[in-house]
């Protein structure tokens, strides 16, 4: 593949000029079918090819020139990530991953999250007719955001953790609740990872399908200092411990006696997800108060805006991701747009910005005492 083959500059059509132009490429001939038989059915897009392989993809874009590529995280002839991988470096678009339900569907999906797709659905069921009409607002949903998202290359923290906190009371009193949704994989990455070993508690909801995220907790858990695991429920949130809400479940914030646990939830999804990041602020808000600090970061929809609002009414401090930095600036803007957040950054500052919070409350108590 040479440079030659994907031209930087692409003139990059919106829905509200044209319809949203989806090169579709998976080896299944039923799937490429299924998928263009959704697809085509929205008003506001169209299938303009399919491909069963990365390398008549190749050729394809340079044909078609399309908006948004649905991919096959495996595939023949050549390597899914090998491709996605050329395509952001020479000819950076927006790109769905189409992923199994398997472990190494999983760890494939997060990686190709990593290389710079902007999101990711599982196959569908193609012998079960029930529920393909939610699979086909799924599909649709993520291909309308991918067209409108930031694509960039994507950064990754020079460094280690930051300085310890050395104060065990203080990070046992202080909890850090995080919310994201689309480019979220990699924003959570980067906030983890700068965070120390003694940092406060944290509890994540990531809008993420279930089989995805264990996997996306043990990846997480293998890079950062603190560890990192997918909620169960019932655990105590202890300092240097975070912990993302399974794909099946509300995850909440809860007391048993002088104790913060986390609680899992079978609750109808809330702004149509499951986990919902407002289910989680709200538990923030209910049970923490002013001993816990909001984060909300890339994101497409409204989801944590009005939990994030209720945490700040309780006493709560509140961080947002910045535009520049986000991939989809939809539930960062809705939560500064409803008054829930103090102060806005890059996404590169906001573990800094947290713990400074934390040291300050540190130094007031201290002051107060």
């Amino acid at each position: 593949m040479a440079d030659a083959d994907y031209p930087i500059e692409t003139a990059r059509r919106t829905a509200s000029k044209s319809k949203i132009r989806v090169l579709v490429v998976d080896d299944s001939a039923l799937i490429r079918s299924l998928m263009s038989e959704i697809i085509n059915s929205q008003t506001d897009m169209q299938v303009v090819a399919t491909a069963p392989d990365p390398l008549v993809a190749r050729e394809l874009i340079k044909q078609h020139n399309p908006d948004v590529l649905t991919l096959d995280v495996e595939m023949p002839k050549m390597d899914g990530l090998d491709f996605l991988e050329r395509l952001m470096r020479l000819r950076p678009m927006p790109v769905v991953m189409v992923s199994s339900l398997t472990e190494r569907g999983s760890e494939i999906t997060l990686r190709a999250l990593e290389l710079g797709a902007i999101d990711f659905v599982t196959k569908p069921r193609i012998s079960i007719a029930e529920g393909l009409q939610e699979y086909t607002q799924q599909i649709t949903d993520k291909i309308r955001t991918a067209a409108r998202a930031r694509i960039g290359p994507r950064r990754v923290s020079p460094g280690g953790s930051l300085p310890a906190l050395r104060d065990p009371l203080l990070s046992s009193e202080k909890l850090i609740i995080v919310g994201a949704s689309t480019g979220g994989t990699e924003a959570i990455r980067e906030f983890l990872i700068r965070m120390p070993s003694d940092c406060p508690g944290i509890l994540i909801a990531q809008h993420m399908p279930s089989g995805f995220t264990k996997s996306f907790a043990n990846r997480l858990n293998s890079l950062c200092a603190i560890a990192v695991s997918e909620a169960e429920g019932e655990e105590r949130v202890l300092p240097g411990h975070a912990f993302i809400a399974p794909g099946h479940a509300h995850l909440q914030l809860a007391r048993s006696g002088a104790n913060y646990i986390t609680r899992l939830s079978d609750a109808p999804p809330v702004n149509r997800h499951r986990p919902s990041v407002d289910v989680l602020f709200d538990s923030a808000a209910a049970q923490a108060g002013k001993n816990a600090i909001g984060v909300i970061l890339t994101g497409m929809g409204k989801d944590g805006a009005q939990g994030m609002l209720r945490m700040r009414q309780a006493g709560a401090w509140n961080f947002a991701q910045d535009e520049a930095s986000c991939v989809v600036y939809g539930m960062p803007k809705e939560a500064v747009s409803v008054g829930g957040v103090h102060a806005v950054l890059p996404l590169q500052d906001l573990a800094a910005a947290v713990l400074e919070h934390v040291a300050a409350y540190q130094t007031d108590r201290a002051v107060r005492v």
